[in-house]
């Protein structure tokens, strides 16, 4: 049965077999949370994000900057998803993964959310439609939090789940790269139902070059190692994937009091995309490059089973034009 938590209730879907309005929440599954009843003010999230290295918390984005990835709707909560995807979203609080959640929902696309803090998703996303965003509460480090009542419905999962390359607060908890990047992907990948028409992951540029300078320093706690392995237990499944190997990340992680400003994000001058193959990029990329591009990976059929490097560079960029992805993905097979 559900708890309901005055004045602002929390609901929490009981761990038993009783249908509900969110669905089958089945014994033992982790507790499926509406963002639609986490009600009350939060914080914005001020925790950073990085990729290989510490980055900086936005507390918003400037308001002067332009030639974003997708304009801001006034409102975006009461939408009726018009998209036959749902997207499983892994690691959407973080500075790639809250990128793509905007983007989704921008797109009318269903997405559901595992976290391990629901509450995270509330300052980011604000309250969304049951119909556009659900939460489920679970930690891929833990295979018994990934219950297969999460999965029921999901047509397309991007895993961007990740943590410091070098010691930090961030490693408090185990969360460490050998249980994120390796045990985490490792145990997603093990419970995904064969019906996924694919996974997506994000993975770094110089995992095939642990012993080489400048990714040897880099590897030092065994980041790039640990998503190498990741990576390679996804091309030994028989699930479709993608994956595709970001250089550092820049831009964000952003942090905003409501949807809208996480919409109006952009990729400053730096929208420029390069796209590679064999591990052969290095440079720097803006997280909402990477967004997209994961998100645009999904419906080009050509890119299933390959991997991909992606950089940014300064110049005018794809956008969310899908033909464009196309060519740009294109170019690399061809090179």
């Amino acid at each position: 049965m559900a708890l309901n938590l005055c004045p602002h209730p929390l609901q929490l879907l009981s761990v038993s077999s009783e249908r509900s309005q969110m669905g089958i929440v089945r014994k033992n599954s982790p507790l499926l949370i509406s963002l639609q009843s986490l009600g009350g003010q939060s914080s914005p999230l001020l925790q950073s994000y990085s990729h290989g290295g510490s980055a900086s918390v936005s507390r918003a984005v400037k308001e002067e900057q332009t030639q974003s990835y997708g304009s801001a709707e006034t409102e975006i909560s009461e939408i009726n998803p018009s998209s036959s995807k749902l997207v499983l979203v892994v690691g959407g609080t973080g500075g790639v993964g809250q990128l793509i959640v905007a983007s989704l929902l921008k797109r009318n696309i269903k997405a559901r959310l595992l976290l391990r803090d629901p509450a995270k998703a509330k300052s980011l996303f604000g309250l969304q439609h049951e119909n556009s965003l659900k939460i489920w509460k679970g930690d891929t480090r833990n295979p018994d939090d990934l219950d297969s009542a999460i999965f029921e419905g999901v047509t397309h999962v991007i895993c961007c789940t990740g943590t410091t390359a070098f010691p930090s607060r961030r490693w408090n908890g185990e969360n460490t790269p050998e249980r994120v990047d390796w045990e985490g992907v490792r145990n997603l990948v093990s419970a995904l139902p064969e019906t996924i028409k694919r996974i997506v992951l994000v993975s770094s540029v110089g995992v095939t070059k642990c012993d080489e300078l400048p990714w040897s320093i880099m590897n030092l706690f065994g980041v790039l190692k640990y998503k190498k392995m990741g990576e390679d237990f996804i091309r030994s499944s028989a699930l479709p994937f993608t994956i595709i190997r970001a250089g550092r990340l820049t831009d964000g992680p952003y942090t905003s009091y409501d949807l809208n400003t996480l919409l109006q994000a952009t990729a400053g001058k730096r929208r420029a995309v390069v796209i590679g193959k064999g591990d052969k990029l290095v440079g720097e990329v803006s997280r909402l490059v990477v967004a997209e591009a994961c998100i645009q990976a999904l419906d080009i059929e050509f890119t299933e089973g390959k991997i991909y490097e992606i950089n940014s560079i300064e110049g005018e960029g794809p956008g969310n034009d899908q033909e464009k992805w196309r060519a740009l993905f294109k170019a690399a097979e061809e090179n």
